[in-house]
């Protein structure tokens, strides 16, 4: 793991646990295909798989109260006579809480998203069925309690490596993998499907507006109550993306973003973080 001060733009590693330390086996195992939210100062990250196995285990990080200042003779601007302090927290500490309820089968490729206290999943590969999802899974944040969430409406087609983006009481789910008819024929999706976690009903708004091209292992970011999404590949044309779009919930009108200065390069599987007015891009495939 690593920390990133984003207002320094400093890189900090966050050491490993060491073999017989109390914090040594609750960390998680290498994995991809995971998700991570963030709840009050914690990360929990479920799911995902190594080369052998997916997994439905729930990890949480305790990020604490971080700590950063610079040496005196920084040359960071505005960092000049600031005293030496090394980069620490209070804490930084795994867990692996005990969970009730109806847990979800392990998986991978699933989203996940935060409404007040609840964590919801969407979707992804079920490891134990060898099957696409189209199943909504709530965990109780503070109680650690699962619910299978029983929907009302057309459902979204089961896919993976899609994203779920909270606005309000709704998630709204875009693009991922699909194979509705386990034909072994992908198909990616490009419609808007949100579910109102209030009626728990699904939603298929009309949309205008350039429609992005279907794709997976995009990123997708809030801000200022607008959906917009980067990147991503499509398997049918072979084709990955640097493209930005955004999609207004109000208007349910779609616009591609007219960048200026250096594009990213195109590529999937990176992450999209928004801090204050910027959104700062890291890593990815292609």
């Amino acid at each position: 793991m690593f920390v990133f001060a984003a207002d320094l733009l400093i890189w900090k590693e966050i050491p490993r646990p060491r073999p017989n330390s109390a914090q040594y086996g609750k960390a998680p195992f290498q994995r991809y295909g995971h998700t991570a939210v963030a709840y009050g100062k914690n990360i929990f990250i479920w799911g995902g798989r190594n080369d052998t196995y997916a997994c439905n285990q729930l990890f949480v990080f305790d990020t604490g109260r971080f700590y950063l200042q610079i040496p005196v003779h920084s040359s960071l601007p505005g960092c000049r006579g600031i005293k030496i302090r090394p980069f620490s927290a209070e804490t930084w500490s795994w867990s692996q809480p005990q969970v009730s309820g109806v847990i979800p089968c392990s998986r991978d490729g699933h989203s996940a998203c935060v409404i007040g206290n609840t964590m919801y999943i969407f979707g992804g590969y079920e490891e134990e069925f060898e099957r696409y999802s189209q199943d909504v899974y709530a965990l109780n944040l503070d109680t650690y309690c699962w619910n299978y969430i029983v929907t009302q409406g057309q459902l979204p087609d089961c896919r993976d490596f899609h994203t779920s983006t909270a606005i309000g009481n709704r998630i709204y789910i875009f693009g991922g993998r699909s194979d509705p008819h386990n034909l072994d024929m992908d198909f990616y999706p490009n419609d808007i499907v949100y579910l109102d976690v209030d009626t728990r009903k699904w939603y298929w708004p009309v949309v205008s507006g350039p429609t992005p091209i279907g794709r997976r292992s995009h990123s997708a970011f809030l801000y200022n109550e607008k959906m917009y999404i980067f990147g991503g590949f499509n398997g049918h044309t072979k084709e990955h993306f640097n493209d930005l779009f955004c999609f207004c919930p109000k208007t349910h009108t779609w616009s591609k973003v007219d960048t200026t200065g250096e594009k990213p390069c195109r590529r999937r599987r990176q992450v999209c973080i928004v801090i204050g007015d910027q959104m700062f891009l890291f890593c990815g495939t292609r």
